[in-house]
């Protein structure tokens, strides 16, 4: 079994992933350039409050918090419940709504590793036509996106959202190391394009005054444009809270907005 690194290199290791110098987080965390360049090379050991401010400043995830203060000694303290628990039964009737209210565009709820959690009734329908086994839950957003069989030959613009959904994944594994992450990033970077799709229109070919990167899909009843945001849950406590994200599609044109309430259920 693999011994586990000693929590003053784990210390630095995160700061490093946060581009800081020993002084950058000295300053943060209001404590002497010593004291962290003693934390980090075990010749103080962090109390578990100073442990926890350190990760406060480094922007660690909870997960990753637990498993430092393990490392050090310590007892966990961020719990971690599933979405069935009744301790989040708010939580869920709160995503629920949240889902509910967007009909009718698209919206959905996804964990760290992009696995659909929730979708409202405007989601399921666009799935159509996907290769069944990537419509086996856990179903992979990315994967599903991105996969010649899944949803990929009717991405229009299949470069340039392929360039914005990996430039993104990227972004996440920098700041989380996160192993399943880093192996999802490489699968879906041998992916090839499309049958057809000739990976057009990337970002650079767009208009200068393009305010997002859009999201334009084809449907029998003609293109459908969007544009994205994403809603985190502000401090949370729980791991499982902390990890999910709700991600809500708009109609980026009038009339991927028609459509859209003439496609949406009764």
């Amino acid at each position: 079994m693999t011994e586990a690194a000693p929590i003053g290199l784990r210390l630095r290791e995160w700061r490093q992933r946060r581009r800081l110098s020993q002084l950058d987080l000295a300053l943060e965390a209001d404590i002497s350039t010593k004291h962290v360049s003693f934390l980090e090379t075990g010749r103080a050991a962090p109390s578990r409050d100073m442990l926890l401010h350190l990760c406060e400043r480094l922007e660690v995830p909870l997960r990753d918090r637990n498993a430092l203060l393990v490392s050090a000694g310590y007892a966990p303290v961020f719990p971690e419940r599933d979405l069935s628990d009744q301790a989040l039964a708010p939580i869920r009737e709160a995503i629920d709504k949240v889902l509910a209210g967007h009909e009718p565009y698209p919206a959905l709820a996804i964990d760290r590793h992009w696995q659909l959690v929730a979708a409202n009734r405007m989601v399921m329908p666009l799935m159509a036509g996907a290769d069944p086994s990537l419509l086996t839950a856990p179903i992979n957003v990315l994967r599903l996106s991105l996969h010649p069989q899944g949803l990929a030959s009717r991405i229009v613009n299949y470069g340039e959202w392929r360039a914005h959904l990996l430039a993104r994944l990227k972004r996440q594994i920098d700041l989380s190391a996160d192993d399943t992450l880093s192996a999802l990033y490489s699968e879906l970077s041998t992916y090839p394009a499309p049958s057809g799709n000739t990976m057009r229109r990337m970002p650079a070919e767009r208009d200068a005054a393009q305010l997002a990167v859009p999201f334009e899909f084809a449907t029998e009843a003609g293109i459908l444009r969007f544009f994205s945001t994403t809603m985190m849950f502000g401090t949370p406590v729980d791991i499982t809270l902390a990890e999910l994200a709700i991600e809500s599609f708009f109609p980026a044109d009038t009339a991927t907005a028609e459509l859209l309430r003439r496609l949406a259920p009764e």
